[in-house]
């Protein structure tokens, strides 16, 4: 989903220029507290409250464009890319897309390595049956700030108590090929015991976890290049066994998580990523 470009570690050099960046999600530090739970998970929090993503231009005072409803506001999509390389981000006064929200919601292993939940969807839906992807969904007026939309939907789809996850920050807002526009918000989940998944029937078929750092190897790993408004770029595709199951992580939750863990690890991931070079047409 990326352009040819390896990622460099400036995640604390608000100054460099990254292709990929885009405007700071709205978090609220009253969700963002952050108490129990080990050392490395309470250092992590203090790391992460530190990350801004890089900033750019809001859709805020934009028109509203009308755009396709992306299964019933969950967010699920083959293809998705940080929305500042979209070529609707330099035209705000025609479009505004939607905006949704997922948790990335990381808790500490048995190991001592870093995890975050995933669901795959049911089944018996008629969009993006079985697919994997992070809890979330479109945000509501009455939530307050992305970590509030996103604490909500986990709790909806999974039974996760939003009082257990301390939200430390959220990445820039990804562009779903839907215009849905995507804000990926880190949670810390301080004491995994006390969590006990309750997938809804009707959405989630299952919940798992997987490591982190899975996102920044080339291992188990392998792309398709596609094509999309004329430019070529690479889905992502990592295949996970855990017990006697096989996932398959893709697309737009894919790339999410890459973004996570690099941001997380402070480093590039192993392998190269392709974005789309937008060649905005003149209107």
């Amino acid at each position: 989903m990326f352009l040819l470009y390896r990622r460099l570690p400036s995640f604390a050099r608000t100054t460099t220029t990254l292709l990929c960046k885009s405007m700071e999600p709205a978090i609220s530090t009253a969700t963002s507290s952050f108490g129990g739970g080990s050392s490395r998970l309470s250092a992590l929090a203090q790391q992460l409250r530190r990350y801004k993503p890089p900033p750019s231009s809001s859709f805020d005072d934009a028109e509203e464009m009308q755009t396709d409803q992306e299964t019933a506001g969950k967010v699920v999509s083959q293809v998705g890319f940080q929305e500042s390389i979209a070529p609707v981000s330099k035209d705000p006064e025609r479009f505004k897309p939607k905006r949704a929200a997922v948790l990335i919601c990381i808790f500490e292993g048995d190991d001592g390595d870093l995890r975050v939940i995933l669901t795959k969807r049911s089944s018996k839906l008629s969009t993006h049956s079985g697919e994997v992807s992070l809890p979330g969904g479109k945000a509501e007026e009455d939530d307050k700030d992305d970590g509030m939309t996103a604490t909500r939907e986990a709790e909806e789809e999974i039974g996760l108590d939003p009082s257990l996850v301390a939200v430390v920050t959220s990445l820039e807002p990804f562009l779903s090929k839907h215009l849905l526009r995507v804000i990926p918000v880190i949670g810390i989940l301080r004491d995994k015991t006390k969590f006990n998944p309750t997938p809804n029937p009707g959405e989630v078929e299952d919940v798992f976890d997987a490591p982190l750092e899975m996102f920044l190897k080339d291992e188990n790993r392998r792309s398709e290049e596609r094509e999309w408004m004329g430019e070529k770029y690479l889905i992502h595709y990592f295949d996970y066994r855990t017990g006697d199951k096989d996932y398959m992580i893709w697309g737009l939750t894919a790339g999410i998580l890459i973004r996570a863990a690099s941001v997380t690890y402070e480093r590039p991931p192993a392998f190269i990523e392709q974005c789309p070079k937008f060649k905005y047409p003149k209107m």
